[in-house]
């Protein structure tokens, strides 16, 4: 998939005011400090569509970016943060709740790990989350470029077989990615390209 065009629509903290075209929609979202921002921009080939910061849980409400006019990225908040209160955390659980549990419009959902560190519980839960309200979802391991190729696979084998021991019957398809040198773009791209093209065939 060749990205053409890559607009910034809107930004709300309330589903219901989401935009209202029957588009299909594929959801960011991580823990803080992921590279989140870093992966879209790098998908979408624009430097400075999701705004980065160096201060975890920037993004605070639900951003849709309009792709090639036939799909939406959705960044969403993270379910992470270091530094923000409780009340506003709270709010960003809900609206994060209710965007999942209500976007009739949301076809799949990229769930991004730090692919430096063993499988964290928040990460876990989010994705049972997932799984309980049949939410579909893929994982995008982020910053491949810091580590070496051998413990990326072994970092990637542990989420494996913490995730087929519990609640989970084989590992959800997985990207590996790179933001500084394009790693899984083509792969992450051409996925969403499949996906966009069996509902054409379907409608």
């Amino acid at each position: 998939m060749k990205i053409k065009t890559a607009d910034f629509v809107i930004s709300n903290s309330d589903v219901s005011k989401c935009p209202k075209e029957q588009l299909p929609e594929y959801a960011f979202i991580g823990r803080s400090n992921v590279g989140k921002s870093s992966l879209i921009n790098m998908l979408t080939d624009r430097n400075k569509l999701a705004k980065i910061s160096g201060r975890p849980g920037k993004t605070q409400l639900i951003n849709h970016f309009k792709i090639n006019n036939t799909w939406f990225l959705v960044d969403l908040p993270g379910y992470g943060y270091a530094k923000v209160s409780k009340t506003i955390k709270q709010t960003f659980q809900s609206f994060i709740k209710n965007y999942f549990l209500q976007r009739e419009q949301l076809i799949c959902t990229f769930v991004l790990i730090d692919c430096r560190h063993e499988p964290q519980k928040i990460d876990l839960e989010f994705m049972e989350f997932l799984g309980e309200n049949g939410i579909p979802f893929c994982i995008i391991f982020t910053k491949a470029d810091k580590v070496k190729l051998s413990e990326l696979n072994r970092n990637v084998q542990i989420y494996s077989k913490t995730m087929t021991e519990t609640i989970w019957e084989t590992m959800p398809q997985h990207f590996v990615s790179s933001a500084s040198n394009a790693t899984g773009r083509e792969e992450i791209l051409e996925f969403i390209d499949g996906i966009n093209k069996g509902l054409e065939n379907n409608s």
